[in-house]
């Protein structure tokens, strides 16, 4: 491998994302060869020594892939200045350290990744590479064609229009609706607003899919690792 740019080399070495790698750099907690950098454009090779906040970085080629079915109650963080439970109490028996790919709500059940690898969760969680998610909603009310319609077109929700998304009637009970929702995009608490807009607020939302990934029968709070066939479909994903 010649030179990469340092917050690539941090992402691959299982550190932290690509993104969140940044932030360190330019934050300062990051040193190459003993000197602090915090040119995001800097480049580094294995033989460099690289520090973050004084710990020496190992790289490391030993990628682990783990789809979790999150329950509800959980932050999707490493940690929390409250003390609340994270996903990564669920992780019983890892050794390593990985992290969520993108998020889900407190109050969102489902599908997580978490992994080690910096570069495909880049690519995961990267608003540009448009990443189909799926869930299954139960909302107030009943649905109807031109919540549809509206969900089709996009809805403008903190400002700015949302893509185009689906929804697909599942059941509707006598003061619910169960629908399937698809969207590829990752905006902060985007389904539960959407629903709102159209006045049908979320009861209760789950995960079911990301990109090629089903959560299958996972049951809620367990977790799995990868198989080398899904590892296979995520990194085929063109950005």
């Amino acid at each position: 491998m010649g030179e990469i740019r340092l917050q690539k080399y941090l992402a691959m070495a299982g550190v932290a994302s690509r993104r969140h790698a940044e932030k360190m750099i330019l934050n300062g907690e990051v040193e190459v060869n003993g000197a602090v950098v915090k040119e995001l454009g800097t480049k580094v090779n294995l033989w460099d020594e690289v520090r973050v906040k004084g710990k020496i970085v190992s790289f490391k080629t030993n990628y682990i892939y783990i789809m979790l079915n999150k329950p509800t109650g959980y932050i999707t963080s490493v940690k929390d200045q409250f003390g609340r439970k994270t996903v990564l109490d669920l992780l019983k028996g890892v050794k390593e350290r990985v992290y969520p790919v993108g998020r889900l709500d407190y109050d969102t059940s489902g599908l997580l990744l978490l992994t080690n690898d910096g570069d495909l969760t880049y690519k995961l969680t990267h608003p540009k590479h448009e990443i189909k998610k799926v869930y299954i909603a139960e909302v107030k009310g009943k649905i109807e064609c031109h919540d549809i319609d509206s969900f089709q077109r996009g809805i403008v929700i903190d400002g700015i229009l949302t893509s185009p998304a689906s929804m697909d009637i599942i059941e509707i009970k006598k003061n619910s609706s169960v629908v399937k929702i698809a969207i590829s995009e990752g905006r902060n608490r985007q389904i539960r607003k959407m629903c709102n807009e159209i006045g049908h607020p979320v009861i209760a939302l789950k995960r079911i899919a990301m990109g090629p990934l089903q959560i299958g029968n996972i049951p809620e709070g367990s977790w799995r690792y990868l198989t080398s066939k899904e590892i296979d479909s995520l990194k085929k994903i063109k950005i």
